[in-house]
């Protein structure tokens, strides 16, 4: 039994796909299908059913690869015990969503790099789902997003922060004085103008899921999923969005926005750091997570 074995196992069962195993590990698909063959011929078991173009575990299999994960795991901790006093320089491949890379990411990554400037960042931007599949398939090392919260077996969350969502509009395009002082109706926001990310932005559904249960309804002016221009939008025209506090807090303390406090509305979403079990949390995931949350004590 060879490591290589172990890998191209583990990768055909996360992607349940020998082909996509073969490319992810830069392998044939031949020589992908003769190591599971040779170890199922070594272990006496089929570990996979073959249906179609799909693989699935067999409950042998099933066993096999929490025994595989650990294996892959101790020898991925020896290699890297090896090298703790160096320089941290392996790469980093992160997901996250629009709205977090457009106002988190910048400050944290340069602050990283000025600590570790060797280590290359790959950063993917998708929905949640979009990024989940991925880190279940391997191809992102963490995934960072704004969500309700998100649990599984098979992830480990690292990090879970509460975040208001709230409607934001410019103080210079208010009718009635700034935005920021007393309480508006919901029936009152809901005469203005809204730009909002489009219906499959979680926090957009959240509001929608929110007006629909009070038997409201929302039809927007304008939907972009680019947060950075409807900001631009609120600021420069009359009109309120409904975005995450994080992404309008620099607006808001220049006073460019101010928070439309609405009556009996409070709607929260939690960010949320998360990498795959069978992930092996390398020092650069390590420190990522660490001045992920040292950025909160910053603001």
């Amino acid at each position: 039994m060879e490591l290589r074995q172990l890998q191209t196992f583990v990768q055909a069962a996360q992607l349940q796909s020998f082909s996509r195993a073969a490319l992810q590990l830069g392998y044939s698909q031949s020589a992908v299908t003769v190591q599971i063959r040779m170890l199922e011929k070594e272990l006496g078991t089929r570990l996979f059913d073959r249906m179609g173009k799909q693989v699935v575990l067999t409950a042998q299999g099933q066993k096999f690869l929490e025994h595989a994960n650990t294996i892959l795991y101790e020898v991925n901790r020896t290699r890297l015990s090896m090298h703790e006093d160096e320089e941290l320089k392996n790469p980093l491949h992160i997901g996250t969503i629009e709205s977090l890379c457009t106002a988190k990411f910048p400050a944290i990554v340069s602050r990283f790099r000025e600590r570790y400037p060797q280590v290359k960042f790959q950063i993917t931007v998708g929905t949640p789902e979009e990024l989940i599949r991925m880190m279940e398939h391997d191809l992102l090392d963490m995934i960072y997003i704004l969500d309700a919260p998100r649990w599984s077996e098979n992830w480990v969350k690292a990090m879970e922060l509460a975040e208001p969502i709230v409607f934001v509009a410019s103080p210079f395009f208010w009718s009635e004085g700034s935005p920021g002082t007393g309480h508006k109706t919901l029936d009152e926001i809901l005469q203005e103008p809204f730009f909002l990310t489009e219906k499959n932005a979680n926090y957009r559904q959240a509001l929608d899921q929110y007006l629909a249960s009070c038997h409201r309804s929302l039809s927007p002016v304008l939907e972009i999923s680019d947060t950075a221009f409807i900001i631009q939008m609120l600021e420069q025209s009359r009109g309120l969005s409904f975005l995450p506090l994080f992404a309008v807090q620099k607006q808001i303390r220049e006073g460019t926005l101010a928070v439309v406090e609405v009556d009996n509305v409070e709607i929260s979403m939690y960010r949320q750091i998360f990498y795959h079990k069978n992930k092996f949390k390398t020092r650069e995931m390590e420190q990522f997570i660490a001045f992920a949350s040292e950025e909160e004590n910053r603001l």
